[in-house]
Order: C-alpha cells, then structure tokens, then sequence
C-alpha cells in the first residue's frame, strides 16, 4: 500500500474517517432534542404530564451519563471503530422502538437504547481526532465535532416540525432508525481506529491494546485520571452551559416561546435553533482561538461569564422584544461554544494514553447538565401549574417557568466560579 509522504495521512482521508463518526453524533444530537418539537404529541399519546415528559426525555440521558466512564475506557482499550459500529446499531434498533411503541414502558426503553448507544459518538469521534489529526488541530477538530452534532439538534427543530405536520412523528422517527442502521454497517467497513491501519504514517505512535479488558484494568484508568485536580473540575464546569441549552432548547424552549412570546409552533422551533446554530458557529472559533493564543482558561471564563449574562435575560428579562431575544438567544448559544474547550483542556491536564478516559468522564459531566436539570425544571414546572389545560396537556404560566428555570441559571453561575480554580495548561500535555 502507497505510503504517504508528509507526517500523518492524507487530510482528505483524515476528515471521511472523521465525518462517518461525526454523522452518528448529528443522530445522536437529533435524538437528544427531538422531543421539544414533539411535547405536545408524547403528552397526549402516552398521557403523561410536565414530569413525565421530563423523565421520558431524561431516560436519554440517564443512560448516556452512565455509559461515559466505560466508554471513554473501550476507546482507549477496544478503539472507536468497534464502539461507533455498536453504538449505531443498538441505537437504530432503539429508534426504531420508541418509534413503534404502543406506551409509555416501551417508549422509555427505546430512549433509554438510544441514550446508551449515542453515548459512545462523541468520545469515540474525539479518540479519531486525536489519532487522525495534529495535536495542534484537537481542540478546533473538537469544536466541529460540535457544530456537526447541532447540525442534528437544528435538523430536530424546524425541518423535524415540518415533516411532522405532514406525517406521523411515528413515521418520522422510525426512518432516522433506519438510517442509523444503515451509517453502522459503513462505519464498519470503512473507519480504522489507526492511519497506520490503511498504511500511512500517523501523528503520534500507535498505542498498543490490551490483550482483554478486565475490572482492574477499568479502575486503574478511573483512579488515575481522577488523581488530577483539572479533571474535578472540568466534570462539574460544562454541565451547566449544556444543561441551560438542553434544558431549554432540548425540551421547554418551544412551549415557553409559544406561551409567553406568541409563537406559534413552527416558529417558536425556529427561534430555539437560533441557540443552537449559536452554539455551532461558537464552537470551532472557540477551539481555533483558544489553540492560536496557546491558552485555555482565560477564553473559557470570558465565554462562560456571557453566557451567564445572556441566560439571566432570556429567562427572566420579561419584556424582551422579538429582535432582543433573537440577539439574546444567538449571542448566548456562540459563546456557549466555550464549553468545547473541556475536553482539550482535560486531556491536557492527564497522561495522553488515558485520552479516552478523560474523556468520556468530562462528557459524562456534560450530560449531567440536561440529565438533571431536565426533570429538576419540569417538577419545579409541576408543583407551580395553575391547573389550565389545553387539548389535554398542560399548560404552564410565565410564574412556573421562571420558577423551574431558576437550577439553571445556578449551575451556570457555579460554573464560571469553578473555572477560576483550574490549572492553565498552555495548550501542552502537562501530566
């Protein structure tokens, strides 16, 4: 086989290895927001209320938290090319389950399929960045890996609305599974976890894999990444600026727009997106800068400190204009994008062999922000509905929702306190 010239594989190469994993986290991202479009349909199929949904759409998460720490240890052991391959497929057949599911048991074993096998997009695609790309390149590759996951949160939004007012939000889930299926098989037969598998030079020398996993071998990567003060801290800063997004965008975003601002549904979709969309233009600049200026920490607590700004004025500044929120909404979502810098930062502050351990446990943080915040928002939503009800579901005054969003914007404001304990580690492997 024809080797290559220059250090490392050709990069057009490098980003079809690349865009195959990415293309399972824009479905894994479609499915994490999906519901939002759809609040009003779950409620009245599967006769459940704000707390419900909450935790129907929470069982995603739930799962997708619980498999960080494993996941991040197989990338390291198993590689991406098996976990991707599997992920897809239990994630297409649990699709294709809460699709078809006549009630609620069923339909929460399809999301909670789905969360578990998602789970393994975003580590599995950070661990092919880091053996595919220049070390100089992660965080920006890192951030793109983001902005192609909200492609699928935005596809999840306007387009997911639209094709549900023309067919059956049954019809339309049930195809993605399908889809999913199919993006399994190709990831098998084309994704290798090493350049130097399809014969080219890599970046940085292979990592051999042990023989078999074992429990000792699972502790000893846990037990050494939590040795670093960076990995605490980083597990706990990024579930605040997710858990704000999803919380809202993700689930209450588009029924807090519908009531409170006059949108109706379609439209109401399309201003939530305008966060992410925010969110997916901030991510790579934030990486790219951050990799230019040879720092982390500084461009993380300015970014996280406006997003605090913004948060407090989108959920509690009542008399916003259209325009203002729409402002609002966008600047809050780029500099969101800060977050990304997470996981640069965690590999960093850790030994490069535990790579996928770091990881998976920084984004199991990550997802501990909606997991949570989720069912805390809509139980606090609960205990303050006035009773009204509209064709069935209930309907939520602006003094409930600010109730409910009040963890939100605590955690985001812990966030950017934490970030001021974290070690500077000036783009360089300090452990």
């Amino acid at each position: 086989m024809k080797t290559n010239k220059l250090t490392g594989p050709p990069m057009t190469l490098a980003w079809f290895i690349w865009g195959l994993g990415a293309l399972f986290y824009l479905a894994g991202f479609f499915q994490r927001v999906a519901p939002a479009v759809m609040t009003q349909e779950l409620m009245q199929d599967f006769h459940i209320s704000a707390s419900g949904l909450g935790h129907l759409s929470g069982l995603y998460f739930y799962a997708y938290v619980a498999m960080q720490i494993p996941t991040g240890i197989l990338a390291d052991t198993l590689g991406p090319r098996k976990l991707l391959t599997a992920g897809c497929l239990v994630a297409g057949l649990g699709t294709l389950l809460f699709a078809l599911s006549p009630g609620f048991f069923w339909a929460g074993l399809g999301r909670l399929l789905i969360g578990g096998s998602v789970a393994v997009a975003f580590v599995g695609l950070l661990k092919l960045s880091s053996s595919w790309f220049p070390k100089n390149f992660y965080a920006f590759v890192a951030g793109n890996a983001l902005s192609i996951g909200l492609i699928g949160a935005v596809t999840a939004g306007p387009p997911l609305r639209f094709h549900m007012d023309t067919f059956h939000w049954r019809q339309v889930i049930g195809v993605t599974g399908v889809m999913t299926l199919v993006l399994g098989g190709l990831i098998w037969f084309v994704v290798r976890d090493w350049p130097q598998e399809k014969g080219y030079p890599g970046f940085t020398k292979k990592i051999p894999t042990p023989a078999s996993l074992s429990v000792r071998i699972i502790q000893q990567g846990l037990f050494n990444v939590l040795k670093y003060r960076n990995t605490w801290l980083l597990f706990v800063i990024p579930g605040g600026i997710v858990g704000c997004i999803l919380t809202f965008s993700g689930l209450w975003g588009v029924p807090y727009l519908i009531t409170h601002h006059q949108l109706n549904p379609g439209r109401a979709a399309a201003l939530s997106s305008v966060l992410l969309i925010g969110w997916a233009l901030g991510a790579p600049v934030f990486g790219w800068l951050s990799d230019r200026m040879g720092n982390r920490k500084p461009l993380y607590i300015l970014g996280s400190m406006v997003v605090a700004l913004g948060w407090s004025l989108i959920l509690f500044r009542e008399n916003l204009s259209l325009s203002q929120l729409v402002m609002a909404l966008f600047v809050t979502g780029f500099f969101s994008g800060c977050m990304i810098l997470s996981f640069a930062f965690a590999m960093e502050s850790v030994p490069l062999s535990l790579s996928g351990t770091v990881s998976g446990l920084i984004n199991m943080g990550v997802m501990m922000g909606p997991m949570l915040l989720q069912p805390d928002v809509s139980r606090l939503m609960d205990n303050n509905w006035t009773g009204q009800l509209v064709n069935g579901a209930r309907v939520y005054s602006l003094d409930a929702y600010e109730v409910g969003f009040i963890p939100m914007m605590a955690w985001i404001i812990l966030s950017v306190l934490l970030l001021f304990f974290t070690r500077e580690t000036h783009c360089r492997q300090i452990a």
